[in-house]
């Protein structure tokens, strides 16, 4: 027997959930009771490009669930739109209470095929973002003693 968990009055930042896994994790969040900040820059698997579209279309499968939800298109591979997305969460739903760092991008090159700039657009989304993101929720879940980080 599965046990249903209850996120009513809690508050996630998903990035990366403009589709794929990430979509998946936003909306099982929304049917958990929680409010998602989804969070997409909607660039292509290989990080090309920028669209609204796969924020808009997650956002609206939590809508029609009877969900919460928002949009931030910040970048996760930049400090100052880490602390936009964080802040973007906490501005709409009142706090933070989950991060699931799940936004990458994909260069299918071999290793001594990959170019250095390849490598860095790499480490920015994965690594760097990952970092900037969890630091920007972190002093929030340090006041209000409690938060959940989720590193795919």
């Amino acid at each position: 027997m599965t046990q249903k968990i209850d996120l009513s009055g809690k508050a996630a930042v998903v990035t990366g959930a403009g589709g794929g896994i990430g979509r998946a994790i936003a909306l099982e969040l929304a049917r958990a009771g929680a409010a998602v900040v989804v969070n997409d820059v909607g660039a292509s698997a290989d990080g090309e490009g920028r669209s609204d579209a796969p924020a808009q279309e997650t956002k609206q499968l939590i809508e029609a669930l009877g969900g919460r939800a928002v949009i931030s298109n910040h970048s996760v591979s930049e400090w100052a739109s880490a602390k936009e997305i964080v802040r973007t969460c906490v501005e709409a739903f009142g706090r933070i209470d989950t991060v699931v760092n799940n936004a990458g991008i994909l260069q299918d090159v071999i290793f001594h095929k990959m170019t250095p700039e390849q490598w860095q657009a790499v480490t920015a989304v994965h690594l760097n973002g990952s970092f900037f993101v969890s630091r920007a929720a972190a002093d929030h879940f340090r006041a209000q003693e409690s938060g959940s980080f989720i590193h795919m």
